[in-house]
């Protein structure tokens, strides 16, 4: 009996953590892979399952990688200003960048491996400070700024009236005020009846 593939849903999120842009400094030991030793670079998000970064070097999928994040302290935490977060990773994908030709012409996405409980609890919680930083700094944005990231494709629409055309409901109400006081008569007169 023939087993049916399933495909991936479009647009669903496969990721199982928050993640958060984020500028870190990072660095990937690729080993001997494309004769590449080291390859520093930013990422670009990160969250407590993996990181994403414009990558210099073309690494494969599955390859075993080392990676090392320098790691922010978040306001009001323990511990020094910065931490250096070390453990293994795997590439999940490494695509070329459409129309890059500069230094980091691929985007690389690892997964961490072997990544212990404190090291994972550190990202959670900067990636959750981070995010908040985020939404705070979009709230305190101006209304025109507002409207134009929700304008950006892909952004949600700002709330409000619906465009289009308007109900008959609507339409009614409107050329009832329009006729002014006949209206408001009309309408008292036939109440009056009714109530007899």
């Amino acid at each position: 009996m023939a087993l049916k593939k399933s495909r991936p849903r479009s647009g669903r999120e496969r990721r199982g953590s928050e993640r958060a842009e984020a500028r870190l400094s990072m660095r990937v030991d690729a080993g001997a892979i494309a004769g590449t030793t080291k390859i520093v670079t930013e990422s670009q998000n990160v969250s407590a399952s993996g990181v994403y970064c414009h990558a210099s070097h073309y690494l494969a999928p599955l390859s075993r990688v080392q990676l090392t994040l320098v790691l922010p302290r978040v306001p009001g935490g323990s511990g020094p200003a910065q931490e250096l977060l070390k453990c293994d990773g795997i590439v999940v994908r490494c695509n070329h960048r459409a129309g890059e030709r500069g230094e980091t012409p691929y985007e690389l996405a690892c997964m961490f491996a072997g990544l212990d409980a404190v090291a994972r609890g550190r990202l959670e919680e900067f990636v959750t400070w981070r995010n908040l930083q985020s939404l705070r700094a979009a709230l305190a944005a101006p209304p025109a700024a507002r409207r134009a990231v929700a304008a950006k494709p892909g952004g949600r629409k700002p709330a409000g009236r619906a465009a289009g055309p308007k109900p008959a409901a609507a339409r009614a109400v409107r050329a009832a005020s329009a006729r002014g006081t006949g209206a408001r008569a009309g309408r008292a007169k036939r109440a009056g009846r009714t109530s007899r």
